[in-house]
């Protein structure tokens, strides 16, 4: 069985171990060919995007650090219900257009839906109904996600990693970096969201914290 934490490559060989009758068994089929992404970020991505369905269905969705788009491509492929996906990165790496390729091949209707921005968080618009995502937004990004989620009352999940920032001097009961969480989700409460927690299998990564924010219509920021 594949280990689902390794950072191998996954390649048209591998694709023989995933079940083609299963709905992941057939995107993890379709991503091998591409041959350019490791095996963790597969699994880190579906778990990441199924755990986000569960609360929401529709609207547009940005991608921070979004690299390949991979995050961006599963929540289309899980939920028709989103109407686009604009993945944001300071660069764009070559995997970007040949998984989007190879997934719009397989996938026509994704065919067009997943668009890349070369910029950075500060240059992102927002002009209401997004959902900001982003996988291990390493350190402060993290917080600066917050900050634009809230500026511009968009949902939110992150799966925070590398963690730096406001421990609310909590280290006392809780490790430093589930401290810094903590304080993120007390954040987004004060601002008027309603905030939900969830996690992936740590045998995937250990940064396998998940912090969900949905703005409660008419609250104002405490």
């Amino acid at each position: 069985m594949l280990h689902p934490g390794s950072k191998a490559r996954l390649n048209p060989y591998t694709a023989e171990h995933f079940d083609p009758g299963t709905a992941f068994g057939r995107w993890a089929r379709a991503i091998c060919t591409a041959g350019c992404l490791p095996r963790k970020e597969l699994f880190e991505s579906w778990e990441f995007a199924k755990r986000v369905r569960r609360r929401f269905r529709t609207g547009r969705i940005v991608e921070i650090g979004a690299g390949h788009g991979l995050v961006s491509a599963s929540l289309l492929y899980l939920e028709a219900g989103f109407a686009s996906a604009r993945c944001v990165d300071p660069r764009e790496p070559a995997s970007f257009s040949k998984l989007q390729a190879v997934l719009g091949d397989h996938w026509p209707r994704l065919r067009g839906r997943v668009t890349f921005e070369q910029a950075g968080l500060d240059e992102v618009h927002l002009d209401g109904d997004e959902l900001l995502v982003s996988v291990h937004g390493c350190g402060a990004l993290s917080d600066r996600i917050i900050a634009r989620a809230i500026a511009g009352r968009a949902r939110i999940a992150l799966m925070p990693c590398c963690h730096r920032g406001d421990t609310g001097q909590l280290e006392g009961w809780l490790p430093a970096p589930l401290a810094i969480d903590v304080v993120r989700a007390g954040r987004l409460r004060a601002a008027g969201y309603r905030v939900h927690t969830a996690t992936i299998p740590a045998e995937i990564t250990p940064q396998n914290r998940i912090l969900i924010g949905d703005p409660l219509p008419g609250a104002a920021p405490c």
